[in-house]
């Protein structure tokens, strides 16, 4: 199953079809029938829109659709493979794009394109307070409010750090820069809402692709942070240099600019300073902790410490990195493995003529563009990935594997458009202890791996779970391990579930929605 680049395309629909351990929940599913139930859901209008009727298929057939084979094939495999209730406990949600259980037993929402926060009963999807981020600007796709940690002492501090885009003024007369910056901020539980900014870094490169924004506390009290190239060298940013693989000079740490740390992983201190033992890369200390990153929007802390990301490949090639300090992950010249295989990095950006060019990465190059084979690559400090979805080799025609999916090309190509990525640490579930869980987009699943006892590799074969015709953004997890909360985009495509050639479809089962996938053991399964 494959799809693509972080989905370029704007969409409308989609959700709740669920592949665990063989799970798949339809959207077509009759209302009735032998060991299986649908039961009444009622959420915060706010939120959900829709109130279902006792009976009510909440993913019903439109048009008067059918079952096609495939989807005959899921729904037998729904009744016979049991052991989690499905409910949809919120809908319309703005772009929602983090998504995190709080100590305080809620769930917090970041809305990229709403500018805000949400708490959410979990239990209902009841929304409990919308926190808006001040100066929060979004316009231009992926831009927006992005991602949050709470601070390890949460319950005392009652601080949680927030990165979103912002317009900074600079020369008088200039247009604005998109910017990013990551701000702390002090929860009130009387209130409800959020005060006292205080920005801990501001001027990181924002974008309208690529910001990637995913943060987290590692056991060592530090704050880790991905930044993604900014979509440069592709698409319709494809004259602009790719900085993934630049390193700051020491007048530019000093000045505070943090334009290369573009296609990076920072760590910093809680109050945003450089730390003392982050590593001196080319005998320079700044916040880079990794470099080489496209654009990694999961990020995990594994059962050891280590830290794990998830991360977009270009056409092939999604990837999973075990982070190590001061480490080099290859892109743009690497994409996966050094194996030559289908990848080859074509720099667009260095032709001179590179604005009257009309961009394609799966085409012969044109006169111009400089094209590299990943074994030209040959830094020592290298670190290859622990996964890949998926390598194909030299010579894979990729405008072929294209054609089906006509507009929406990428759609087809072998990648899964991984979104997030979060450690599973309850036995509530039997097998998923210290496993990774990681979201998909195009890919429309969650595909579970397996570590070693190491944690350096991944074991046996990925496993795809919850497939349908969603787009899975984030995912969270009750305490007790007993349920997996996921948010899905508003919009996009999907890899359509039916048999033949891979196509994709915009009309997605629940946009902009939370969903509760609820174990409750073998033998019994619910729709609710």
């Amino acid at each position: 199953m494959f799809i693509h680049k972080d989905s370029k395309f704007n969409s409308t629909r989609y959700i709740v079809t669920v592949t665990l351990f063989g799970l798949i929940l339809l959207s077509v599913v009759p209302a009735t029938f032998s060991g299986f139930s649908i039961n009444t859901t009622i959420t915060a209008t706010n939120i959900v829109q829709t109130v279902l009727a006792q009976g009510e298929d909440p993913f019903p057939l439109t048009n008067n659709e059918t079952l096609t084979p495939a989807q005959q094939q899921a729904r037998e495999q729904l009744l016979n493979e049991q052991g989690f209730s499905v409910n949809v406990i919120a809908r319309n949600l703005s772009a929602p794009l983090n998504l995190l259980y709080g100590p305080d037993d809620t769930l917090w929402i970041t809305e990229r394109v709403g500018k805000d926060i949400l708490r959410v009963d979990p239990t209902n999807g009841t929304k409990l307070s919308t926190m808006p981020i001040p100066n929060a600007n979004q316009s231009k796709g992926q831009d927006g409010v992005l991602g949050m940690a709470f601070d390890p002492n949460f319950n005392s501090t009652h601080h949680i750090y927030v990165a979103y885009t912002y317009e900074k003024t600079s020369d008088e007369g200039a247009a604005p820069e998109l910017k990013t910056k990551i701000t702390r901020f002090t929860y009130d539980p009387t209130t409800n809402n959020i005060s006292e900014p205080l920005d801990l870094i501001s001027g990181l490169s924002g974008s309208s692709d690529h910001n990637s924004g995913r943060m987290t506390f590692g056991p060592d009290g530090k704050l880790y942070y991905t930044i993604g190239d900014q979509g440069k060298n592709q698409l319709a940013l494809a004259c602009l240099n790719n900085m993934a693989q630049h390193l700051p000079t020491v007048e530019e740490v000093a000045a505070k600019n943090w334009s290369t740390y573009e296609g990076k992983v920072l760590r910093m201190n809680p109050d945003g300073s450089i730390p003392e033992d982050n590593p001196a890369i080319n005998g320079i200390q700044s916040h880079i902790y990794t470099y080489g990153h496209r654009n990694a929007q999961g990020i995990a802390i594994g059962p050891t410490g280590d830290i794990y990301i998830s991360e977009h490949g270009d056409n092939s090639d999604d990837e999973v990195n075990r982070l190590v300090a001061g480490g080099n992950y290859g892109w743009p010249y690497v994409s996966g493995y050094i194996d030559d295989k289908a990848y080859q990095y074509y720099n667009w950006s260095a032709a001179k003529n590179c604005p009257e060019l009309k961009f394609n990465d799966v085409a012969p190059a044109p006169v111009g563009v400089t094209v590299k084979s990943e074994s030209e690559f040959n830094a020592t400090n290298f670190v290859p990935p622990i996964q890949t979805f998926y390598t194909v080799d030299k010579g894979f025609n990729f405008t072929e594997a294209g054609k089906s999916c006509g507009e929406m090309t990428s759609t087809c190509y072998p990648t899964v458009a991984p979104s997030s990525l979060r450690l599973y640490t309850s036995d509530t579930i039997p097998g998923w202890e210290n496993n990774l869980l990681m979201t998909t987009l195009k890919g429309g699943k969650i595909i579970k791996m397996t570590l070693d006892d190491n944690g350096t590799a991944v074991k046996g074969k990925p496993q795809d779970l919850f497939r349908s015709e969603n787009r899975y953004r984030d995912i969270a997890f009750s305490p007790d391990g007993s349920t997996i909360y996921v948010i899905t985009d508003p919009a996009g495509p999907v890899q359509a579930m039916k048999d033949g050639p891979i196509t994709p479809t915009t009309t997605l089962w629940s946009p902009g929605a939370l969903i509760a996938f609820n174990y409750v053991g073998a033998g019994n399964s619910t729709l609710q």
